[in-house]
C-alpha cells in the first residue's frame, strides 16, 4: 500500500484587528508581499496590485514559480484575507510570518489544505 504525497500546501489566513491605514497603503502591502515571498524562498513570475482609492482596500496577486500568493484588504473592517499556495521547497509559514509581522493583526486564524496527491511512498 502507498501513502499519497501532497503536491502543494495551501495556507489560508484571516487577519483581524489590523490598522486601517496599513491595509489601505498599496506600496506597503506590495512590499510586504514581496518580502514574504523572499522569506518563503519562492520566486515571483508576475505581480499585479490594485488600490481601490483613498482609505480603501488593496487586492494583490503574486504569481510564483511555486504557485501564488494573494491578499485582499478591507481597511474599514481592519481585515485582510491572505492566500498562500506553495509547492516544492517554498515555505508558506515563513511567508505568512512576514505578513503577520508587517500587518500586526490583533487576531489571526489559518487553515491548511494539502493540494492533490500522487502515489509514491510505500508504507
Amino acid at each position: 500500500m502507498t501513502n499519497p504525497v501532497p503536491l502543494g500546501r495551501h495556507l489560508i489566513a484571516d487577519f483581524q484587528g489590523c490598522t486601517p491605514t496599513v491595509l489601505a497603503d498599496p506600496a506597503l502591502i506590495e512590499n510586504a508581499m514581496l518580502a514574504a515571498v523572499q522569506a518563503g524562498q519562492a520566486h515571483v513570475l508576475q505581480r499585479h496590485f490594485h488600490h481601490f482609492g483613498p482609505e480603501q482596500g488593496v487586492t494583490g496577486m503574486l504569481l510564483l514559480r511555486e504557485s501564488h500568493i494573494s491578499i485582499h484588504t478591507w481597511p474599514e473592517h481592519g481585515y485582510a484575507a491572505i492566500d498562500l499556495f506553495m509547492c516544492g521547497a517554498a515555505n508558506a509559514d515563513a511567508a505568512l510570518a512576514v505578513l503577520q509581522q508587517v500587518l500586526q493583526p490583533a487576531e489571526s486564524s489559518q487553515q491548511v489544505i494539502w493540494r492533490s496527491s500522487i502515489k509514491g511512498i510505500a508504507s
